[in-house]
């Protein structure tokens, strides 16, 4: 089977290396922009060859592991290739990218998000178990000709992720909070430190906590406003909700009521046992 990979960075750097050890007779054939990418790539092994991408679109498979504002573009550029060749994007956000597929590629363009990543970009940041045993959702697969459904439903499987089905609407508004909202307190939390006097003072007392919690801040500004952007009312909806919480537990801390403040605490701890 022959892959191809537009965006060698993270996602599909790790993509390539994942396929190399999961799947047997795949060629993988990589696309950047960014020619320093394509350099460390090949250097890397994260695919076989980098090509054109006219070369790309002759390929089985094409990976879109790219910005979602790139992937907006980059379909466009895609309307001529075989009915036979699977699209997959690995966008973070996805009711715009569906509604904006190109009627010509509705079948063959598999709207998909891993559930995976870290705070590390480019290629030298791809390892090969990013995505194993991680979440991959699947959206509006009911527009899918079931070849090309099935085709990627065995990729996923092969890199041994857990498969779970969505409509992209949806998806959207869930990744808000289980994303995009972290992301954004991360960043929110990084530069309530870095605006006081002494930010270093302060960083010298960091421990576990803040360390976690700010962990994701390191991720590329780029990438994550394209993701604000495209995910702009669900993301003000979920920053809102936690405010709304953030306000509550503000009241009762200046009300000294640390009964109350235990109770919303208590509640909070029984997220874990859905996760």
């Amino acid at each position: 089977m022959l892959i191809g990979i537009v965006g060698l960075g993270l996602m599909g750097g790790s993509f390539g290396l994942s396929l190399k050890q999961s799947m047997e007779d795949v060629q993988l054939l990589g696309f950047d922009h960014n020619e320093e990418h394509c350099k460390m790539a090949y250097s890397l092994s994260l695919v076989d060859e980098i090509v054109s991408m006219s070369e790309i679109k002759k390929c089985d498979v094409i990976i879109l592991a790219i910005p979602v504002v790139a992937i907006l573009k980059t379909i466009k550029e895609l309307e001529d290739v075989s009915n036979k060749t699977t699209i997959i994007d690995l966008g973070s956000t996805k009711e715009e990218i569906v509604l904006k597929t190109p009627q010509s590629l509705k079948s063959n363009f598999i709207a998909a998000h891993p559930m995976a990543g870290t705070e590390n970009f480019g290629p030298t940041a791809a390892f090969s178990d990013l995505y194993r045993g991680k979440i991959v959702v699947l959206c509006d697969t009911d527009k899918n000709d079931p070849f090309h459904k099935n085709r990627a439903i065995s990729i996923f499987e092969a890199l041994k992720m857990q498969i779970v089905y969505m409509n992209s609407k949806e998806h959207d508004l869930h990744a808000a909070y289980i994303s995009h909202l972290p992301h954004a307190l991360s960043y929110a939390l990084a530069n309530s430190v870095l605006k006081q006097e002494e930010p270093k003072s302060i960083l010298a007392l960091a421990a576990g906590g803040f360390r976690d919690m700010s962990r994701i801040a390191k991720s590329s500004p780029n990438m994550w406003t394209d993701i604000f952007r495209q995910n702009k009312t669900n993301l003000l909806y979920s920053i809102e909700s936690f405010e709304k919480e953030l306000s509550y537990a503000k009241s009762l801390i200046e009300n000294d009521d640390y009964d109350k403040l235990r109770e919303w605490m208590q509640s909070a701890t029984t997220l874990h046992k859905i996760l």
